[in-house]
């Protein structure tokens, strides 16, 4: 199982570790079970015959491997005193994805979330609504980061393509640093005419108090058109096409890819993150 770094849960005062594995988020049952009073353990949880029960539907719906011989056997004795069984086994005799004892930095006992939430009416049922409140407010931010992530990144997409067909088909090979970088925001700027109607210069001196630059505020439609413009000046200038008639081509283009974006219905959702 791949796994990255662990993130964090502040539910009713307990921090509760949230680590990803294969793309599923696994919450933190040991950290959970610190809001607990009283005597409780995890083992305690897991000898109750509903909670075995559970567990076998959730394997069943999400893991082909799952070892129902095994879990059969288990269940049979679920609830008797002398029944006791630990993460490790649970895991090691029924093959079982949904729990998992980990070793190391992030160490402890984790639950897939689905498993996780049935874990936490086991704390109370107040913890169980606040850590289900708490999970959903983490993700909603992390869906934010993405959007802001994906904003910021599809200028990038095809930067690389646009200042190599700059660097191949219009810097002469004497031309000296201060002259590349002119040459380099010269077409930044058939870019932003195109597409904004104003050079980098233009728009700063028309909002001194605005942080960044014109792309920068720049919002996702504008942004998916820009990576789209840069991809097709940079064919442009292999084909040797002169600056103003490339101009003039990509304000053309802007113009109607602009009218198509903004009608799309995925953009408009993107733009509201």
């Amino acid at each position: 199982m791949s796994q990255k770094k662990a993130k964090t849960l502040s539910v009713l005062d307990t921090q509760i570790r949230v680590v990803p594995v294969d793309k599923e988020d696994y919450i933190s049952l040991t950290d959970m079970l610190k809001a607990k009073d009283g005597d409780f353990f995890i083992s305690d949880w897991l000898r109750n015959r509903n909670t075995v029960e559970f567990l076998g539907i959730w394997e069943s719906v999400h893991n082909p491997d799952f070892n129902y011989g095994e879990f059969d056997t288990i269940k049979s004795q679920a609830g008797l005193n002398s029944y006791r069984i630990s993460i490790k086994e649970w895991v090691k005799k029924t093959n079982a994805i949904g729990l998992m004892a980990k070793a190391g930095r992030y160490g402890g006992t984790y639950a897939h979330r689905d498993l996780a939430f049935e874990f936490g009416m086991w704390i109370s049922p107040k913890f169980k609504i606040y850590l289900i409140k708490e999970f959903q407010r983490l993700k909603e931010a992390e869906q934010a980061q993405l959007g802001w992530d994906i904003k910021r990144n599809l200028t990038k997409i095809n930067y690389r393509i646009h200042t190599d067909a700059i660097k191949n088909n219009l810097i002469p090979p004497e031309l000296s640093k201060a002259q590349i970088n002119f040459v380099y925001a010269s077409e930044a700027d058939v870019l932003n005419v195109a597409l904004f109607g104003m050079t980098a210069k233009q728009w700063r001196d028309a909002n001194p108090g605005e942080k960044g630059n014109i792309r920068d505020q720049a919002d996702a439609s504008q942004l998916v058109c820009l990576a789209n413009m840069e991809n097709l000046n940079a064919l442009f200038i292999n084909e040797g096409m002169a600056q103003e008639e490339r101009l003039k081509r990509l304000n053309t283009t802007a113009i109607h890819q602009m009218k198509l974006l903004i009608a799309d219905h995925g953009i408009q959702q993107l733009e509201d993150k």
